[in-house]
């Protein structure tokens, strides 16, 4: 959406929800994605990952790059990519030549991949993509008060210094929230952290 409110081209490749949900869910958020669309600014394509190999998808990819002038790429997700070519080392081959097309292309690119597992230790990746990537961004749930929050940190940036610190992420119909750094825990990103003034009086 911010690159549609500053004149340029959006494009995103969806596989696992339905166009009219995307919709639904970004409107909730405040989010003006109908307006955008209809401006010609965001174009949403339905991947069906069983109907299209991962040649055909990077066709459609370069399409919007070369015709549309796409400099914004979303990928949702590498997960629904993965049914079109179950076989990882394939699959991150293609992701590298479609990634590094891109970027000569000066497109910013983002990936979404869902993990497996919800809240612990044991949370893996399907596919491990994060030595492709200039930046991971890392969404984690966690157990606080009784309550199942969202925590959100960058965990690599190839050039440069990144913020280390590790927020609450909420959002609501007046859009997307960032807490203040999550200083009082420790051990959020195994999804059960501890309150360090509990764990002080503990000792």
């Amino acid at each position: 959406m911010a690159a549609a409110e500053r004149g340029d081209f959006a494009a995103i490749f969806v596989f696992d929800e339905s166009i009219a949900t995307l919709e639904a869910r970004t409107e909730a958020l405040g989010v003006k994605f109908k307006e955008a669309s209809k401006l010609g600014r965001v174009k949403v394509q339905q991947i069906d990952a069983a109907e299209l190999s991962p040649g055909e998808f990077a066709y459609l990819v370069r399409h919007s790059v070369e015709q549309d002038k796409a400099h914004v790429i979303v990928i949702d997700s590498l997960n629904g990519y993965m049914n079109a070519m179950p076989e990882e080392q394939f699959l991150t081959a293609h992701l590298h030549e479609l990634l590094a097309y891109l970027g000569r292309q000066g497109v910013a690119t983002f990936m979404v991949v869902a993990q497996y597992g919800m809240i612990g230790s044991n949370i893996q990746s399907p596919v491990d993509t994060s030595y492709l990537a200039d930046s991971v961004v890392l969404l984690r749930y966690f157990e606080d008060a009784g309550k199942v929050k969202k925590a959100i940190s960058v965990v690599k940036k190839r050039s440069g210094a990144h913020e280390q610190s590790i927020r609450e992420l909420r959002f609501d119909e007046e859009g997307i929230h960032l807490s203040e750094p999550l200083t009082q825990f420790r051990g959020i990103m195994t999804g059960v952290p501890v309150e360090l003034k509990a764990a002080k009086d503990e000792s």
